[in-house]
């Protein structure tokens, strides 16, 4: 391969190499699943630096254009797998939910989870983490961040984060089309920390919350806590159905609306920019604050519109995000940005709460987003997301049962499959499990842990096990369906 290098120019060589290889594949020059010349084959090839290729390659793949194969070397990609026939159908009853106090805890829903995926040999379609990947990296940047960040081990760090880091995020954020500043960023404990903090300084007990139905259980439990009385507004195809929200706006008054606007968990929706604008709109013309919880934001196939926050004016958006789901979990890192009057009181409680977040695990954050190992891994996270649910969909279309509809996410990790009504969602989720099949049942994610019978499923899981997985789930959705026409 001749790639030409223009010494004069003012464009870096390793842009030069990356552009030229990149015009190559998407030319046809390239096929998919072509090996490129190794790094010591292309700098001799463009009498360049080895370290010029490891870059030039580096950002080739960050772009999704190439592959690292450990052991042979940098592959041009395949194409996108076949988009799925069936689109989303997703068109549930728009029934309000208000719901009484009793309510199974988030402890005990959490205890489920982690007891069930111990089990060798299970498929973890209940699962709302990503799966382990790019180990290598991670040991090199770790060893990397300790080393330079060694001094600060024996330190206390800043409540609100490390300068450093929260700058990096601010920064980052701009892709999102949210401009905020360092001095309005929070580090947290991963974005469970944010919305405990935010919620214990807003809300007191009576309080009425705005939820979408169904939405994150985590949350449901958070509110429970806070002694908060809830209004679970039902969800549409386009969002959280806003005629109704108005309603309850005008005659409840509450003091917060909780929206994942984004990669929406557990039904994989995204929200438009009008959706968006409305919603902000009511807040502000019924004096409500708004909680944009976006943790698989960073997980979007493509272009999604700026966050609610970027829209705020009148800070009455708190925005939270997470490393968590797209990173890794165990690091324990999140933000939430506010600002205005809300920003030093909850630095404050954050500072009675565990003084700090783990320097560790934010050198080890600041290090992936120096060295732009982060923007690699969610390209490559992206494109096995996108992959894996193109195969989840396949199998479901093969697989369920005609009376089943489904979500079809544009990101993030989950799909939202809705059952027929009268069908045993207990019976279903047990009889899975008895064949180490585990699911997510949609009561969880209801205020009332009623709602409709649907299931959440993850896409996370390795390919090979996916459509495995979804046909002994066909398998027992059929028995239960036709045991309920038996039945009727």
């Amino acid at each position: 391969m001749k790639v030409a290098v223009d010494r004069q120019s003012a464009e870096p060589v390793y842009l030069q190499l990356r552009n030229s290889i990149s015009h190559l594949i998407r030319s046809g020059g390239l096929q998919p699943g072509d090996r490129l010349p190794s790094i010591r084959q292309m700098a001799e090839a463009a009498n360049v630096n080895k370290l010029t290729v490891v870059e030039a390659y580096s950002v080739l793949e960050a772009d999704g254009l190439i592959q690292a194969r450990q052991g042979a070397g940098f592959f041009i990609t395949q194409p996108a797998q076949r988009s799925p026939k069936r689109p989303s159908t997703f068109a549930p009853d728009q029934q309000v939910i208000i719901p009484s106090a009793e309510k199974p805890s988030f402890l005990d829903t959490r205890t489920a989870l982690l007891q069930a995926n111990v089990i060798p040999g299970v498929i973890p379609f209940n699962s709302g983490l990503p799966s382990a990947s790019n180990l290598d990296d991670l040991q090199r940047i770790a060893r990397r961040a300790i080393k330079e960040s060694a001094d600060k081990f024996f330190c206390l760090n800043p409540p609100q984060g490390d300068p450093k880091l929260r700058s990096q995020i601010a920064q980052l954020l701009v892709q999102l089309g949210l401009a905020t500043t360092p001095e309005s960023l929070l580090i947290t404990s991963g974005s469970m920390q944010a919305l405990s903090l935010i919620t214990q300084h807003l809300i007191q007990p009576g309080d009425w919350v705005v939820v979408e139905s169904p939405t994150f259980y985590g949350y449901l439990s958070l509110l429970q806590q806070a002694g908060a009385r809830v209004i679970a507004i039902p969800m549409t195809a386009s969002g959280m159905n806003l005629e109704l929200l108005e309603q309850y706006l005008a005659s409840h008054r509450p003091k917060l609306i909780y929206t994942i606007s984004t990669q929406h968990n557990p039904t994989g929706i995204t929200t438009d920019l009008a959706h968006r604008r409305r919603l902000l709109d009511l807040a502000e013309q019924y004096d409500c604050l708004i909680l944009e919880d976006n943790a698989y934001e960073w997980l979007s196939y493509g272009p999604t519109p700026p966050p609610i926050k970027a829209l705020d004016r009148c800070d009455r958006v708190i925005y939270v995000g997470t490393f968590s789901k797209t990173l890794m979990p165990a690091l324990r890192v999140g933000y939430a940005i506010v600002t205005g009057d809300l920003y030093q009181p909850l630095v404050e409680r954050k500072l009675l709460h565990d003084l700090h977040v783990s320097i560790v695990s934010q050198a080890i954050i600041s290090e992936y987003l120096t060295s732009g190992h982060y923007r690699r891994h969610l390209n490559l996270r992206r494109a096995s997301n996108q992959q894996n649910r193109d195969i989840m969909l396949k199998a479901m279309e093969t697989h369920f049962p005609e009376e089943v509809s489904w979500t079809v996410p544009q990101g993030g990790i989950f799909l939202w499959t809705q059952l027929p009504a009268g069908v045993d969602l207990e019976r279903v989720c047990r009889q899975a499990a008895e064949q180490k099949v585990l699911v997510a049942p949609g009561s969880a994610f209801f205020a009332d842990k009623q709602g409709y019978p649907a299931l959440r499923l993850s896409y996370s899981q390795p390919l090979e096990v996916i459509e495995r997985g979804i046909a002994i789930l066909g398998q027992v959705l059929k028995r239960q369906l036709g045991q309920r026409s038996l039945s009727a």
